[in-house]
């Protein structure tokens, strides 16, 4: 006769809803976290395919495949901290700056360095590609928003409209003459470089506004986001830059803003570790994801496949999502597309992506039909290591299994009931130490009061106390858990004295209320 594995009893339990919009945040997972020399500064994907991101950390700017997160190219020619490193939209260029203010410009393939620009004084927090890709936005801890061409590697506008630093600046979408800027001052301004003057300032010192960490433009360019201290503010444009919300989803300060690719999502990180996701419809939270260390930079890639977060403690974490075949972009790039394209010096991806192509599908192909025998050998069951244990009645060490704590309720309950089944409880339970002992108490501790397995584990306890009476006080282990034990049990007698009194006051409410409807059903009859 064959060993009849464990019966799990079945209980209901209330079914979790889970909504379109936490699905798709929650398949972002597996991350990968890769550790750098120092606090990640910034990180960026490239707006072109394959979405190749840059990341800054120390004193390098590192380049990394989207798909196998394998580092492509290491630059390390900042001589400080190098922040804000940013692919121009061809993916040909990169652009960062580092804290003694030096601006450089490199050659993605060969990891030259085509120019160099000198004129801040004080770290470079902020350097951006026009959406033209012929100029640099710069912002400084100097108070000063540079503007420079590429060709010339001089600065066409300087705006002077900060009187602190500046640690944010993006291009508006909508018109690339437009610049929005953020700084310590507690402003947002709104920047012509046509005028090299702000026709726009958001926000005052005198109203207690938090300096600025970042400002984010929608793509529309009638509305604008900054962050300040724990706040996320909305300022509209149109109506002359009157703030429309203040929402304050964090308990510290906000230090990055990244929309979704559609732009119908906001990302928010802080320094509380965590990331939350708006809807910009609505402004409200729609999901939270929890970090390790507190978040310095945050970005999406375009295709809504990436997220990427860079933190103080140097860990740099990027979260993955499966992309359907239905989906627009899910299909891998041809090889002969990339070898063709100004992506042929990714030799590393190449292999990368010839590594991940499908391979044939079917039986080996043999010379010899002779050559390859198959046998096979018909299986049992697979046994847990529980039921291989209740077969050969160690039920000590199988109820051991049980009591971990990621171990299931359901399945530690199952196997006591069957230990009970088997009038073999008693000899589970006997001679044990302190520490075999502990794990079965906190079991009880935790289930002693739950409607499923409570009577159980009251079953459980009670011969506890009857086999390990006699060597009370001996453990503090034990001791504090059966004092907790205890005092959770006086807990629950007076809560179940409460009930009986509210459940005696209620009959006789009922009771009386019952009397006057006989006595009014009665009046009428009469």
């Amino acid at each position: 006769m064959n060993f009849q594995r464990l019966h799990q009893q079945r209980y209901h339990r209330p079914v979790k809803t889970q909504t379109p919009e936490s699905k798709h945040w929650k398949g972002f997972k597996n991350p990968v976290f890769i550790k750098q020399h120092g606090q990640v500064t910034s990180v960026q994907f490239s707006p072109s395919p394959p979405h190749y991101y840059v990341v800054t950390a120390s004193s390098r700017v590192q380049l990394y495949a989207p798909r196998t997160h394998k580092l492509l190219k290491d630059i390390g020619r900042f001589s400080d901290v190098a922040r804000s490193g940013n692919i121009r939209h061809d993916g040909k260029l990169v652009v960062a700056g580092d804290d003694s203010g030096l601006i450089q410009i490199f050659d993605l393939q060969s990891r030259a360095i085509l120019r160099k620009m000198e004129e801040h004084k004080q770290p470079v927090h902020i350097t951006k590609f026009s959406p033209s890709g012929t100029q640099i936005l710069s912002c400084s801890d100097d108070t000063t928003v540079k503007l420079w061409d590429i060709a010339s590697g001089k600065p066409t506008v300087t705006f002077y409209d900060h009187s602190d630093y500046v640690r944010a600046g993006n291009f508006m979408p909508s018109d690339p003459n437009l610049i929005l800027t953020g700084s310590y001052d507690s402003t947002v301004c709104l920047l012509d470089s046509r005028t090299g003057k702000a026709e726009m300032t958001l926000g005052s010192s005198a109203a207690g506004i938090a300096g600025v960490e970042d400002a984010l433009p929608f793509p529309s360019g009638t509305l604008a986001l900054s962050a300040s201290g724990p706040i996320m503010r909305v300022w509209d444009l149109v109506s002359g830059g009157k703030c429309v919300k203040a929402l304050s989803g964090h308990q510290k300060t906000i230090t990055c803003l990244s929309f979704d690719g559609k732009a119908n999502r906001v990302l928010t990180g802080g320094l509380d570790h965590l990331v939350k996701v708006y809807d910009v419809s609505s402004y409200k939270v729609v999901h939270t994801m929890r970090y390790s260390a507190p978040i310095l930079c945050l970005a999406i890639s375009p295709d809504d496949t990436h997220i990427a977060a860079g933190m103080s403690d140097g860990t740099f974490s990027i979260r993955c999502r499966p992309v359907k075949s239905s989906e627009p972009g899910s299909s891998l790039p041809e090889l002969g597309e990339l070898r063709s394209s100004n992506y042929e010096f990714f030799l590393d991806e190449i292999d990368a992506l010839e590594e991940l192509a499908p391979q044939p599908k079917g039986p080996p192909q043999l010379k010899d039909p002779h050559e390859f025998t198959l046998k096979m050998r018909r299986r049992g069951p697979r046994l847990a290591l529980h039921d291989k244990l209740l077969k050969e009645y160690r039920y000590s060490e199988a109820l051991d299994v049980v009591v971990q704590p990621t171990v299931r309720g359901e399945l530690t309950f199952s196997l006591i009931m069957e230990l009970i089944r088997r009038d073999g409880l008693r000899s589970a339970l006997s001679g044990r130490d302190d520490v075999t002992l502990e794990p079965i108490l906190r079991v009880v501790t935790k289930y002693i009061f739950d409607p499923t397995f409570g009577s159980v584990a009251c079953g459980v306890a009670m011969m506890i106390i009857e086999l390990y009476s006699g060597v009370l006080g001996q453990s503090p282990i034990i001791d504090s858990l059966l004092v907790r034990l205890l005092g959770m049990v006086g807990k629950e007698l007076s809560f179940q004295r409460e009930l009986r009194s509210v459940q005696g006051m209620v009959d006789m409410l009922m009771a009386s209320s019952m009397l006057q409807n006989d006595e009014q059903s009665k009046l009428i009859t009469k």
